[in-house]
């Protein structure tokens, strides 16, 4: 398929590709490469070089006024393609149309960006090669296209990427640099063996290029990490340091590179022709450039977001309805009114700070923000709560205090027996848990190896759990009893979080939810507004919608 859609919004190939009729039409050296298909369409063999080459040469003289001269045993570049970049650039350094300073690493010998940064915004480039006959057919085409003034192009040793090149130009603060490295390592990874899903389609178009444009040693990736090490020496002498990358592998090894060396801008793209894609990457020590963000996220921005929604059938709404009339709870009889209440009264349990907002007519909309999670896992928090409520501990009796048992009313009981029923009634709910306790230990040891356990047993418990502090369920008067709702109640009014949903500045998500009905049915809609986690919504949601399930089987 395609990907033409998908290329720069300022690429004038986006929504009108070349005309290959008028063009051979136009161009007689372009003529000959144009034949047509069994559909009648005027197709080109992108497998012939002369053919790639005479339709890189003709739109670059019928779009751009650019006449060129490129060698067959070279590198011969695609316009499209080579266009997505120079308007990535511009992006970069806000250069549309403005004069900038950039520089071209390996510049081949069409010496293409150059000429199209002059021709299109006035740039000043400096063109670096490193062939022989890159460097003269390069320089050959800068004079003809009278560009001498804008492009510059040097002859650098082998291996020279941006230190050497600017050891003439110490003053110079340049806006940006790009380049095209070698994407292979060596023959066999050019040739896309081992290199190439073997599910892929052969290329369509073909490989062009001499040694030192399509190989070098380690590849791509370790031809960019050493422009990595020169920008760690420039630094500020480049706003913007960018490379073209044929593997989307090597992205993600080159940020972490980037990131470990504290690059503090870091940015990427996509570029797309035809059926071919490549990746580039961009990164600034500046603070005060703008970074694009990358297409990714561009993507999930532009794409409509779908609310989460969930819909109570005809029948379970006039369940809900029976039931709240017989609780009577009928209120006004509006079905949403009635499914609104039962979702405020399961976000007020789960402490989701809520509040109704405006809405259309017969709908009602409530604004939520969640501060905690409290919906997940509800069945193992209710069991831990019943042990906790097990666990608390038991008053000793005192003196003046009416005991409990009929044997305690009979006969008086020392105190010096009291630890001793009490350690047995703990082992013996110790043993129920599977804690054996040896029934040959003295009382006192008992009683310390019991205590201890659960000292340490509550211990763990209380840095998991967030809804009930058991700390201060446990008063330093062994006579005084602590319920663990009221504990759990004044933990949570101690949290010192606002409970307006508009007023929380630390939250997991923010979402609106809106009842409406559909028909006979009820649909309940969320809306993400903003968050950590999207998930969670998506959990809540279930959570609500399983709650009012319930509710109807109840009935």
């Amino acid at each position: 398929m395609a990907l033409n859609k998908s290329m720069h919004p300022r690429n004038r190939y986006k929504d009108k590709p070349p005309d290959f009729a008028y063009l051979a039409s136009k161009y007689p050296d372009f003529q000959q490469h144009v034949h047509t298909s069994l559909t009648g369409r005027p197709v080109v063999n992108f497998k012939e070089p002369e053919a790639v080459r005479a339709l890189t040469c003709t739109l670059l003289k019928e779009d751009f006024g650019l006449s060129i001269e490129i060698p067959l045993e070279r590198l011969i570049p695609t316009v499209p393609l080579r266009l997505n970049y120079i308007h990535w650039v511009e992006d970069l350094i806000d250069g549309q149309k403005q004069p900038r300073r950039g520089i071209d690493i390996g510049t081949g010998a069409s010496c293409i960006y150059p000429l199209l940064g002059a021709t299109m915004n006035g740039w000043y480039f400096l063109a670096t090669e490193v062939d022989d006959i890159c460097f003269d057919y390069a320089k050959k085409n800068v004079e003809q296209n009278k560009l001498s003034d804008l492009v510059k192009v040097v002859k650098v040793p082998q291996k020279t990427l941006l230190m050497d090149a600017l050891k003439e130009e110490t003053e110079i603060i340049y806006d940006f640099c790009m380049c095209n490295p070698p994407f292979f390592a060596n023959q066999l990874e050019a040739k896309g063996v081992n290199s190439r899903n073997s599910r892929r389609p052969p290329p369509s178009s073909v490989n062009t290029g001499g040694v030192t444009e399509i190989m070098a040693e380690g590849g791509e990736l370790e031809f960019v990490k050493r422009i990595i090490h020169d920008s760690l020496q420039l630094k500020k002498r480049l706003r913007w340091y960018s490379c073209m990358l044929g593997k989307k592998c090597s992205l993600a090894p080159l940020k972490e590179e980037l990131r470990k060396q504290g690059v503090p801008k870091v940015t990427h793209t996509e570029f797309y022709q035809g059926r071919t894609m490549r990746w580039a990457l961009a990164w600034s020590f500046y603070d005060d450039v703008t970074v694009p963000s990358p297409p990714s996220k561009k993507r999930k921005l532009d794409k409509a977001q779908k609310p989460l929604s969930f819909t109570l059938p005809e029948a379970g709404v006039k369940e809900l309805l029976a039931k709240a009339a017989a609780a009577g709870r009928s209120g006004s009889g509006s079905p949403v009114d009635s499914i609104t209440a039962l979702l405020e009264k399961s976000l007020t349990e789960l402490r989701v700070l809520h509040k109704r907002v405006p809405c259309r007519q017969q709908e009602q909309s409530l604004f939520l923000t969640a501060v905690e999670n409290t919906w997940i896992h509800g069945r193992q928090k209710r069991r831990e709560q019943t042990r906790q409520l097990r666990e608390l501990p038991r008053a000793p009796p005192c003196a003046g205090t009416s005991s409990q048992s009929g044997a305690a009313t009979a006969s008086p009981v020392s105190t010096r027996n009291q630890p001793v029923s009490t350690a047995n009634d703990k082992s013996n709910y110790a043993d129920l848990k599977g804690k054996a306790f040896s029934s040959k230990e003295s009382s006192t040891g008992t009683e310390t190896t019991a205590a201890g356990g659960q000292e340490e047993e509550k211990a763990q418990e209380n840095a998991g759990a967030e809804d009930v502090d058991m700390d201060s369920s446990v008063t330093a008067d062994p006579g005084q009893e602590t319920d663990v709702k009221t504990a759990a109640a004044a933990s949570a009014r101690h949290t010192g979080r606002s409970r307006t949903p508009g007023g929380v500045d630390c939250f997991l998500f923010k979402c609106l939810l809106n009842v409406i009905p559909e028909g006979s049915d009820v649909g309940i809609e969320m809306h993400w507004v903003e968050g950590q986690n999207k998930d969670l919504m998506n959990q809540l949601r279930t959570y609500l919608r399983n709650t009012l399930l319930k509710s109807v089987g109840k009935v």
